[in-house]
């Protein structure tokens, strides 16, 4: 990722490898900041409370936190707890779970004083499996942005919801690997960013790293999407993911299933990013079978910003004593999604399709 022209990751080992460095998103647009994990607390706590967010970036946290760990207790008790821990921080990402199971068989068939750093070694792995992945997400991305410039000869209008760039991953992002990859190819491209309340992801995080990246990109409110469709102002929408079902179904952040509405009304294609970690194939109905995350309501009812003199404030923007339900994610059936791109490829949103493309998680074509 590019931070104020620099490269860096959202999660980095620490100079004193004993620990590892994560950039706090919830400082971000206003503060760059890094805040050191050296605990399996301090890892649990940075997930909890999104100070890392976004699927793959939850996963490799996770991971590196049950590396931190071993540090203190490498006892099979001692394993067991710290997968619990972190395992309960946020319940519908998948890669979360998937993260820690793969760390998990790395660490158990060691000796509990090689387990630190077999674990370690292990997150440091999935870290880079991470970056790999993007780069191969935004290849294959590529492609569907350069059929529409070769279609229509202008500039390529992309639609994205919430997240999930750079700072959803370690690096290069999943839903605007693609935008990064046109972009730097030289494909004329701009983005809508949906502000996607409640916690203003867009608007804080999507916009503040396609800003570093130099991407032209316009900042909206989130229910101006159908309207942008509506009159041709979108040619395709990227948006990331939480958990795929076996099926094509998408859970992702709350809001995703409306812009899938208006892009199948309007004739917009809609693509999901997602690495192959994210695909749950043991779910077939994701709206009956994907939890849902219900976070605290004060997100709803309360907003995060700076004031004139930059410091950080929190207002109140509902009536006192008002109840508010605050779902995290939705689910978007399969029947809306145009494709899911993954680092092998673009599949049709359907079991097939997907098995076609991991038939090493699904023991081949359905």
């Amino acid at each position: 990722m590019k931070l104020a022209g620099q490269s860096r990751r959202t999660i980095e080992p620490a100079a004193d490898g004993a620990s590892v460095v994560v950039l706090d998103q919830t400082l971000l647009p206003f503060g760059v900041d890094w805040r050191r994990l050296a605990t399996l607390e301090d890892a649990a706590d940075a997930i909890r409370t999104m100070v890392v967010r976004g699927a793959p970036l939850i996963g490799v946290t996770a991971a590196y936190g049950l590396a931190l760990a071993m540090r203190r207790n490498p006892t099979d008790r001692g394993l067991d707890h710290a997968v619990r821990t972190l395992a309960a921080t946020r319940p519908t990402a998948v890669n979360l779970r998937w993260a820690l199971e793969t760390v998990r068989a790395r660490v158990a068939p060691v000796a509990p004083s090689a387990r630190r750093a077999a674990a370690w070694a292990a997150a440091g792995d999935l870290a880079e499996d991470d970056v790999r992945t993007n780069l191969a997400i935004g290849r294959h991305g590529l492609a569907a942005v350069r059929d529409v410039h070769a279609r229509t000869g202008r500039r390529v209008e992309v639609l994205t919801h919430c997240n999930a760039g750079w700072l959803a991953t370690v690096d290069g992002g999943t839903a605007l690997a693609p935008v990064y990859a046109a972009f730097d190819a030289g494909v004329p491209v701009h983005v809508w960013v949906d502000e996607t309340r409640p916690r203003n992801q867009g608007a804080r995080l999507t916009a503040f790293e396609l800003l570093e990246h130099g991407v032209p990109c316009t900042l909206v409110a989130d229910n101006a999407g159908g309207h942008l469709m509506q009159h041709g102002r979108v040619d395709v929408c990227f948006v990331g993911a939480d958990r795929v079902t076996a099926t094509g179904d998408v859970a992702n952040k709350v809001g995703t299933y409306l812009k899938a509405l208006a892009a199948r009304d309007n004739g917009v294609p809609f693509y999901v990013a997602a690495p192959g970690s994210t695909i749950d194939f043991t779910l077939a109905d994701g709206v009956r079978e994907i939890p849902i995350e219900e976070r605290n309501e004060a997100e709803v009812t309360t907003m995060e910003g700076v004031d004139e003199e930059g410091a950080p404030r929190t207002v109140r923007i509902a009536p006192i004593g008002v109840a508010a339900a605050n779902p995290a994610f939705d689910v978007t059936p399969a029947r809306l999604v145009t494709g899911i791109v993954t680092e092998r490829g673009i599949a049709p949103a359907t079991r097939a399709g997907l098995a076609s493309l991991f038939p090493d998680r699904t023991g081949g074509p359905a």
